[in-house]
């Protein structure tokens, strides 16, 4: 399962890069998030006046509300090295030591996905992050001995879309610990516009916003949509882009005014029209629509949940009232009168 959803939000290498020189490198530049930002303005103004490492930091949130970007302002900010890696790429306590022992002080340790870490080396982070110190065992049997180490202060950064998934001593070694939630329409559009600049495209104040208002609340695929709508305009049109440009590009896309994609619709569909709006089990509806459970769950459902299309209940999912009329269905009587089958 792990590998399927992984497979679904992978890009290509041309587009992670793509996408990375388009992302905030400043405050200025990094629309929304305000408590967050303030809370973290002030950690790192109290950690520079008093000269030290900024306190470890844990981001929690959706996919593609800015973790990593975050993470980088972070370390300008502060005037250090960020060094970034993810859960999965340490795969034993050495490759940790190997990474931990090449940084200097004050130096930022970005991990990615960090609920999945594995066991050996977050056991092995814990001491690191507390006490400085780095226990590392060399050889076998007998003969085997520890070496301590001691290491420069430097601060870990861990993101993770599965908060839930930390241990409890993990989580609690976190001084600061912000959750990300989604943006405004308004404060996509600043971001749409920004990185529109850097493209070198231009686009209206009315077609940001539209195609802001189709992103999900999320600032990876607004970003992902402008690149879209930008080859739309420079194939189809005059390399503007206006919302005649928007409309049609998104509608080659499959992306309706709400921000509903195919799969989007056919999970929908099948709830209403296959399962009578539910309750149907999360393991019935992936079934149906040829998904599995952990894109159901972790790509589908979030938004559908936050637009108010679907419910969880305690029999499985059900479809709203606003979900019938997207899909221009009659809502059954029995719902209204809030009975269930």
């Amino acid at each position: 399962m792990k590998k399927e959803k992984e497979d679904v939000e992978k890009e290509s290498p041309e587009e992670e890069k793509l996408y990375v020189s388009l992302r905030a490198d400043s405050w200025a530049d990094f629309a929304g998030q305000e408590k967050v930002k303030e809370s973290l303005k002030t950690a790192i103004a109290a950690a520079r006046a008093r000269k030290e490492s900024i306190d470890h930091i844990l981001l929690y949130g959706p996919p593609g509300l800015g973790k990593t970007t975050l993470a980088h302002i972070i370390a300008g900010e502060m005037g250090v090295s960020i060094r970034p890696t993810s859960g999965p790429a340490i795969e034993r306590a050495g490759d940790l030591a190997a990474i931990l022992s090449n940084l200097e002080p004050f130096d930022i340790l970005f991990i990615d996905e960090i609920h999945r870490l594995p066991k050996v080396v977050e056991e092995t982070l814990y001491p690191a992050m507390e006490d400085y110190k780095l226990d590392i065992v060399v050889g076998k049997g007998p003969s085997a001995r520890t070496l301590n180490l001691d290491l420069p202060r430097f601060t870990v950064i861990g993101a993770t879309t599965r908060i839930g998934l930390l241990s409890a001593p993990l989580r609690d070694r976190f001084g600061v610990v912000h959750h990300l939630t989604f943006y405004s329409p308004e404060e996509l559009s600043k971001m749409v516009k920004s990185a529109a600049a850097k493209l070198a495209v231009k686009i209206d104040g009315d077609s940001a916003l539209e195609l802001s208002l189709r992103a999900r609340g999320t600032a990876r695929i607004a970003l992902k949509l402008l690149k879209r709508v930008r080859d739309f305009a420079q194939v189809k049109g005059d390399g503007n882009v206006n919302l005649e440009t928007v409309e049609k590009a998104l509608a080659v896309l499959e992306v309706d005014p709400l921000g509903l994609n195919e799969a989007d619709r056919r999970y929908l569909s099948s709830l209403i029209h296959k399962h009578s709006g539910g309750p149907v089990g999360i393991e019935t509806i992936a079934s149906s629509i040829s998904e599995d459970i952990g894109t159901v769950e972790e790509v589908i459902e979030p938004y559908l949940m936050q637009i108010g299309f679907i419910k969880r209940t305690p029999r499985g999912r059900q479809a709203t009232e606003s979900a019938y009329k997207h899909l221009n269905a009659h809502y059954p009587e029995r719902f209204k009168q809030g009975g269930l089958l």
